[in-house]
């Protein structure tokens, strides 16, 4: 990485680093956090002045098509929702489409990790695919963190920093309340990290709306009877 030597200098010229930090996340590919980009100068600069700048960066872009935004992983520059109908046109090709029960799965994981499959299958009345899981640690969304000290010490599962960036949040905690989401909203949603509002209404919609099968149904097609967690026990619900 390119580092530049303004030293004491560069808060003698801030428009100056503001461009470096600019060009930096533009060509960058991927979000960049904020200690990073101040070892871009030598003698680095401070963390919080880099986040002053940083600031003053993003409201130098309001109201354009491009935004600067801070995620989970650090600071990047993206579209805005506005402009996503347009840039969908360069990609023709439909994004990945994920089913009612990867959505459920995904939201039980989201409001209450870290959980089980036991635990998600208490809670949504079926048998969690083997596929299931595994389309949601493909896409990263979801990873094991550890895992619970009972008979067959099942692995436990939370989300990744790279689930908060596709939705555009930079902890759990902007995670919208469960009380303030639409029960009714689609569930089945296009790849996330271009549909962030619909992906949180979706997020909620297996907890206000639970499996009208209720508990003991038959397992969903292609269901794995393997793994299943006899007497899980219910998961600690996220604050």
């Amino acid at each position: 990485m390119m580092r530049y030597d303004f030293g004491i200098q560069a808060m003698d010229d801030p428009k100056a680093v503001k461009n470096i930090l600019e060009g930096a996340l533009l060509i960058a590919g991927e979000p960049l956090p904020a200690a990073s980009l101040a070892r871009l100068f030598e003698p680095p600069l401070d963390v919080d002045v880099v986040h002053a700048l940083l600031d003053e960066l993003r409201a130098d872009w309001a109201g354009r098509g491009v935004e600067l935004v801070q995620v989970a992983t650090g600071w990047r520059f993206q579209g805005t929702p506005a402009l996503q109908t347009f840039l969908d046109r360069l990609a023709p090709d439909k994004p990945p489409r994920y089913s009612r029960a990867v959505m459920e799965t995904l939201a039980i994981i989201a409001y209450q990790q870290p959980v089980t499959r036991g635990d998600i299958e208490a809670i949504r009345g079926v048998a969690v695919s083997t596929n299931v899981v595994k389309s949601l640690e493909d896409r990263q969304w979801v990873e094991v963190v550890g895992h619970r000290e009972t008979p067959g010490r099942p692995a436990l599962y939370a989300t990744t920093k790279t689930f908060l960036d596709d939705l555009g949040l930079r902890s759990l905690s902007e995670l919208p309340p469960l009380s303030e989401l639409d029960a009714s909203h689609l569930l089945e949603i296009p790849d996330a990290s271009t549909q962030a509002a619909e992906a949180q209404f979706a997020l909620a919609s297996a907890i206000l709306a639970p499996s009208a099968d209720g508990p003991g149904a038959a397992a969903e097609p292609g269901a794995a009877a393997d793994h299943r967690e006899p007497g899980a026990a219910a998961p600690q619900v996220l604050h």
